[in-house]
């Protein structure tokens, strides 16, 4: 790390960037020993002696859980290679008779079901009257959202902020599409940070 530093310039917030993402891994060190030598690391210059630094030898650190690793894949790159944000709370979401992108495809149509997802993108096209669109992601797929102008005038907050959302609606099926008729939307918790396209 500190040979990488030296030969590329990079800034104590880059390195600290790449050992959050898991770049480092590459040189035998966890995602936390990577951090914390990550502060060694950027203190390595063209202009100084190597190997000179203020920071001490790296402690006993144990290893980042799933949740951890899912949350640092997504705050330094915006995606993960590992677990979906939602994997990790599915086994709690079909107790509660929620179900996934998958189960939706052969649900019956026309019946009321609950689903849950990260917000991918929400669009409201001008041609639309109003009606907003809206993607679901789970660990198996894409969930199509519709939602009509009373739905959002009633949910504005939850279905504008949310990064991550429960919605129970109407499932409706046409020419092999499925699309959930929302009816009411609640904000869905996760430790994970989220970005979603919006209104584009």
């Amino acid at each position: 790390m500190a040979d990488l530093v030296r030969r590329t310039g990079i800034t104590a917030p880059q390195i600290e960037a790449l050992a959050t993402a898991g770049v480092i891994d590459c040189f035998g060190l966890s995602r936390r020993q990577a951090l914390w030598e990550a502060g060694r690391a950027a203190e390595e210059r063209p202009e100084r002696f190597a190997g000179v630094t203020a920071v001490g030898p790296p402690p006993t650190l144990p290893g980042m859980s799933d949740d951890e690793i899912t949350i640092a894949d997504l705050w330094a790159t915006g995606i993960t290679t590992g677990k979906h944000p939602i994997q990790h709370l599915r086994q709690q979401l079909q107790a509660d008779g929620i179900l996934s992108a998958k189960e939706l495809r052969t649900a019956p149509a026309n019946t009321r079901v609950r689903v849950a997802g990260v917000v991918a993108h929400r669009q409201r096209p001008a041609t639309a009257s109003g009606v907003t669109f809206m993607n679901l992601e789970d660990e198996t797929g894409m969930i199509n959202v519709i939602i009509s102008i009373g739905c959002w005038n009633r949910h504005r907050k939850t279905a504008s902020d949310s990064g991550a959302l429960i919605i129970r609606g109407r499932l409706e099926r046409a020419d092999n599409v499925t699309n959930l008729i929302a009816e009411h939307l609640q904000r869905l918790p996760l430790t994970a940070p989220t970005r979603s396209r919006n209104f584009r």
